[in-house]
């Protein structure tokens, strides 16, 4: 085994969190610089990344699956004039290869392309030359492979699960049963039922080792229920700050000097589908309220009915203000 000296006193060791790189400063000067930009659930930034590898084409499918519809369908309606365009201007130069076209037209070109390549075949226009039907039986089989594509992606798209599911827009640390106890909310937006929900909340935090190494640590926020069978309306999530939690003896100070994050993540199955779903939430500290609790959402109306007004969802009130 390789023996690992330790760095000398003359060479004091940079911690990855404190250390910035000159090249940050001039990313658009330099050639070949590449970086990205990576966000957190709640679309707010977290790193920068710099100098990666990316695999466009080694993971195309995973980028056709994860972009915009309008980037998409934008997308495939390029590719699709784009090479009816690239077809046309080769029937051009096979010099009359079309039949009833009128000669040098380009539009009649490009319209004979998309007859051919969406295997119309109206038969005004038809190759009658070799170079022409050679072109034909080109086009005609890249057709036939991008409406097998694109129909695959267009039913990968819509047959991927996807979670209606709404987080309150902050947390709250709040007195509950004599101790204080953090607090968030999720709702069902679709109205149906997830079954066999999961929710985990962790705590992501920057520590420094007495060797001097800073890395980002996660630990567990143990939840006083984290399963539910049915999962249709709302739920509100808690963790009890005790001797046995992360935050236990945190202040808001505190947290915010090692750069504290709560995820939470939310698991079941949809009964409506029967496919399992996923969603996820952050929260930075400026998102964490002291002394707050989140104002009611459920109330009963005098023939007894109970309902739940979402209006009040994200909603606090100090706890002195009752």
């Amino acid at each position: 085994m390789t023996k690992i000296d330790p760095p000398s006193s003359s060479q004091p060791h940079q911690s990855p969190v404190t250390f910035q790189p000159k090249s940050l400063l001039n990313l658009k000067s330099r050639r070949r610089r590449s970086y990205k930009t990576l966000t957190a659930p709640n679309g707010r930034t977290t790193f920068l990344q710099v100098n990666f590898k990316p695999a466009f084409w080694g993971d195309l499918y995973h980028l056709l699956l994860t972009m915009s519809w309008i980037q998409f369908l934008g997308l495939a309606v390029g590719l699709y004039l784009l090479s009816n365009l690239l077809f046309a201007v080769a029937y051009l130069l096979g010099d009359e290869s079309i039949a009833n076209a009128k000669p040098g037209s380009l539009l009649d070109a490009f319209f004979f392309s998309v007859q051919t390549m969406a295997t119309i075949g109206y038969g005004a226009m038809y190759p009658k030359t070799l170079y022409a039907n050679f072109l034909v039986a080109i086009e005609a089989l890249i057709g036939l492979l991008g409406v097998a594509m694109i129909t695959g992606l267009m039913f990968a798209r819509f047959s991927r699960p996807t979670a209606r599911v709404m987080f309150s827009r902050v947390a709250v640390v709040v007195p509950y049963n004599g101790r204080p106890t953090l607090m968030f909310r999720t709702a069902n937006k679709r109205g149906n039922q997830i079954l066999e929900a999961r929710l985990w909340a962790t705590l992501v935090r920057s520590e420094t080792t007495s060797e001097g190494y800073t890395m980002r640590r996660i630990y567990d926020l143990n939840l006083i229920r984290s399963h539910s069978p049915l999962f249709t309306l709302s739920w509100t999530a808690m963790h009890p700050i005790d001797e046995n939690s992360p935050l236990y003896g945190e202040t808001p100070e505190s947290l915010a000097n090692s750069d504290a994050d709560i995820i939470v993540s939310l698991t079941g199955l949809d009964e409506t589908v029967a496919q399992p779903i996923h969603a996820r939430e952050s929260y930075a500290m400026q998102d964490l309220i002291w002394n707050h609790r989140f104002v009611d959402v459920i109330f009963s109306l005098p023939n007894g009915q109970r309902i739940v007004d979402y209006s009040y969802f994200h909603d606090v009130m100090a706890i002195d203000a009752e």
